[in-house]
Formats: C-alpha cells, sequence, structure tokens
C-alpha cells in the first residue's frame, strides 16, 4: 500500500449506490477466505448485519450475483462472476497506484507543502 500525498479510491456506481469500491472488496476477499458471510464480517470488525447489507447491495448492483449463500445452510462463497468483479477492481487499483510515476503527479508533488501552513 503507497502512503503519501496521493490516495486514490476507485468507486464504481451503480446508480447512487457504490457496487463496488475498496471495503467491498476487502470483504469479497474476507468472503472468500472465511467461506461466510458472518466470519468474513467478523474478521473485519464489522456487525453481519453491515456485511449481509454490504453483499446484498454488490448482488443488486451487478448483472449477476458476486455472492452466493447455501439456501438453509451456513456459508457463502464468491461466484465466478464474483471472482471476475474482484480480479478487475484489483487490476485497477494497482494502475491507479502506478500513477505515482506520472509526470503530473510528479509535477503536483513538488510544489505541495509537508503540512498546511499556519494560519496567520
Amino acid at each position: 500500500m503507497q502512503h503519501g500525498p496521493l490516495k486514490l479510491k476507485a468507486q464504481l456506481y451503480c446508480g447512487e449506490e457504490i457496487a463496488m469500491g475498496p471495503g467491498k472488496a476487502d470483504l469479497l476477499d474476507a468472503i472468500d477466505r472465511e467461506g461466510s458471510i458472518s466470519a468474513a464480517a467478523r474478521a473485519m470488525g464489522m456487525s453481519y448485519r453491515r456485511g449481509w447489507m454490504l453483499v446484498d447491495s454488490m448482488n443488486r448492483c451487478w448483472t449477476e450475483k458476486l455472492v452466493e449463500t447455501a439456501a438453509g445452510r451456513s456459508g457463502a462463497q464468491l461466484t465466478p462472476c464474483g471472482k471476475a468483479v474482484l480480479t478487475h477492481y484489483r487490476a485497477l487499483q494497482r494502475a491507479m497506484a502506478e500513477l505515482t510515476g506520472h509526470a503530473d503527479y510528479a509535477a503536483l508533488a513538488h510544489l505541495l507543502r509537508d503540512h498546511p501552513a499556519i494560519k496567520e
């Protein structure tokens, strides 16, 4: 993860809802790793309800569900569409991180103070 004055955050919108952003991508990673929405939410320090609401939002925003839950059983997994969306989103994040090598970024960073000036 890059530290410094440039912080880019990719958010893809579906109408007024955020269909994918850094937090939702992290939740998908956690679901893939943990095998359930509740365990993923717990691992991320959020409530099950919040995790479920984020999954519901993602599932409604894409042409196919990103997360599939087993009816009558605990557990969840990413669908092939969910894996594809996550893969492409992470690639977009990596491409955005490479912008720190761009000439315009270097010019802006050169003109940027380390800290705001004291008010006069």
